[in-house]
């Protein structure tokens, strides 16, 4: 199947160098591979269940989305535990919860949604057997 895509210059250069550095013969096995990585993180993501414990660490451009950001991390202070945040035009915030798994999520994909966040990663501390479905 063919599609097409819109990627910022310097994002799709870099992406190129990195195939390459790599060895890949193509393009388009870099790019089948990444949504492939992409999928099974997502599915493991969706699969947790139970309580978690969870670090979220995401970037954001400050002026435009603060006050969003602060309305969203009120409404989720049933997980969240801490945070922290460093300065700049563009911020870093990082964001520890504890409590259940899909509330967690929700609170992930509500930070996604902003134009303004550049990236939302998740990092699930001591995930057991119990706490993830298994």
């Amino acid at each position: 199947m063919r599609t097409s895509l819109n990627i910022p210059s310097e994002v799709l250069e870099t992406f190129d160098e990195t195939w390459q550095d790599e060895g890949l013969e193509s393009r388009s096995r870099a790019v089948r591979e990444a949504l492939q990585e992409y999928v099974e993180r997502h599915r493991q993501f969706e699969e947790l269940a139970g309580d978690v414990t969870a670090a979220l660490a995401f970037d954001y451009e400050h002026t435009l989305v603060i006050g969003d950001l602060h309305t969203v991390q009120h409404e989720f202070q049933d997980v969240i535990e801490t945070t922290h945040h460093t300065h700049g035009e563009w911020c870093l915030e990082t964001i520890f919860c504890c409590g259940p798994a899909d509330r967690i999520r929700e609170l992930v994909y509500r930070l996604r949604d902003f134009d303004a966040v550049g990236r939302v990663n998740v990092m699930f501390l001591q995930p057991t057997a119990e706490n993830n479905g298994n």
